[in-house]
């Protein structure tokens, strides 16, 4: 397979919309394939930017490295020919490193490098783990600021300086300054990518920070919805955003704000509320009631 250059990657994933699939289990909570290949290519029929396999709303967090590799393999194979298959860097510094050398080798077209295990930890020392993943293979790194990883603008500089291979910043505080500083000082070096769950809510506001895009775990299972919201913001039309807004995507977040992990229990739920069969949710996860299940349902059944 052929690699996909950094910059081709970065103008791909910038001029479009971003989704996180989630990972289908079986009854024993066990990757399911079948149901799994099923689900990308569905994501894949769409007009959607890039697919990160094994991210956040994938449950990577819940996965071996073995899974992670898996999963991985899986969405390349069933997808990578139609949209760009990224992959997650994660852990310590060892174990992403070794995930961006195996994330090349099955064929991904780029990293999502999440913040450390655990640890809290220096922007220099941030600087430096992620200078090892980026020097550890060739593809394109996007870097996620959140947690324990913040980034400032300046250390964004410099990570953008010293690692031609970066090519972009994912947003999971939402501070309006920091992103603000961070433009100001980075301009178009990267791109930018809205992580806030649920990212419909931030999207417009960001736009004008240089936040062209962003990851819509709405994508999952209402595709459609999810491009139209996306069209909208880059439009900047807002009478159809806020529509959409006080239609869906507020009501939803009420449900999804009712429990802590339900950002992904609930994208799952929508599968199934959508026919699709989204299924469990690994522990320390817990899934939607079946009343939580049934107010879902009725409220996609409105935009859908």
């Amino acid at each position: 397979m052929t690699l996909m250059p950094p910059d081709a990657l970065a103008d791909r994933l910038k001029s479009g919309l971003l989704s996180f699939p989630v990972t289908h289990f079986d009854g024993d909570l066990r990757v399911d394939e079948a149901r799994y290949r099923e689900h990308l290519a569905w994501q894949s029929s769409f007009d959607v930017a890039g697919l990160f396999a094994a991210g956040g709303t994938g449950e990577g967090f819940s996965l071996t490295s073995e899974e992670i590799d898996r999963v991985l393999r899986i969405a390349v194979e069933e997808a990578g020919d139609r949209v760009p298959v990224l992959a997650p860097a994660t852990g310590s510094t060892a174990q992403a490193v070794a995930q961006a050398k195996a994330a090349q080798e099955a064929g991904a077209s780029g990293l999502l490098l999440f913040p450390p295990y655990l640890t809290e930890a220096s922007q220099a020392g941030l600087v430096e783990h992620i200078g090892a993943v980026c020097r550890a293979s060739d593809l394109g790194v996007i870097v996620y600021s959140r947690a324990n990883a913040v980034l400032t603008d300046v250390t964004v500089a410099e990570v953008a300086d010293r690692n031609p291979t970066l090519i972009g910043l994912k947003d999971g505080i939402g501070d309006i300054e920091q992103m603000t500083r961070t433009y100001a000082r980075v301009g178009d070096r990267l791109i930018y990518v809205g992580g806030l769950p649920t990212a419909e809510t931030f999207a417009l506001p960001l736009l004008q920070l240089g936040v062209s895009t962003y990851s819509s775990a709405l994508y999952n299972f209402l595709p459609e919805f999810a491009l139209r919201f996306y069209a909208a913001v880059r439009a900047q039309d807002r009478v159809a955003v806020y529509s959409m807004l006080n239609d869906f995507v507020i009501p939803y977040i009420d449900i999804r704000d009712r429990q802590r992990g339900y950002a992904v229990s609930i994208v799952k739920a929508g599968l199934t509320a959508v026919g699709k069969d989204g299924g469990r949710v690994r522990p320390p996860l817990t899934d939607l009631t079946e009343e939580e299940l049934a107010e879902l349902t009725t409220l996609i059944s409105k935009v859908s």
